[in-house]
């Protein structure tokens, strides 16, 4: 069993930036590829990013490149999703997920591939 918390969400102006941490317990999180996923309402939940193992590898949805960087912190047992030029589009509960591996770009974005879940941050853009 591994539980996740999810942290740092908030309300930003358009363009500003906003760090999420999860922070995973029960097992050690090295053990677990992570993905960040989020939430509109009335949308479907949507993969954001995701870091290998050892953190060594990352993917990105096409939304989140150049702007959203994952990374992780195998001795915090934490995974960080940095948001930067934040758009009013990215308004959206996010998710932190993990799985036991990830080999590829395309096997990040399947949602149900992910074992366990936080609870989810809201973060809040405005124009």
């Amino acid at each position: 069993q591994v539980q996740l918390v999810e942290s740092g969400g908030g309300l930003v102006q358009a363009g500003g930036s906003l760090r999420l941490s999860c922070a995973t317990s029960g097992r050690t999180s090295s053990r677990y590829a992570m993905g960040w996923f989020r939430q509109a309402p009335g949308k479907e939940r949507e993969f954001v990013g995701a870091v290998s193992r050892s953190g060594g590898n990352t993917y990105y949805a096409d939304s989140a490149k150049g702007r959203f960087t994952v990374s992780r912190d195998n001795a915090k047992n934490t995974v960080y999703l940095q948001m930067n030029s934040l758009k009013p589009e990215d308004t959206a509960v996010y998710y932190c997920a993990v799985r036991n591996y990830i080999r590829s770009s395309d096997e990040a974005q399947k949602v149900y591939a992910y074992d366990y879940w936080g609870q989810g941050t809201q973060v809040t853009v405005s124009s």
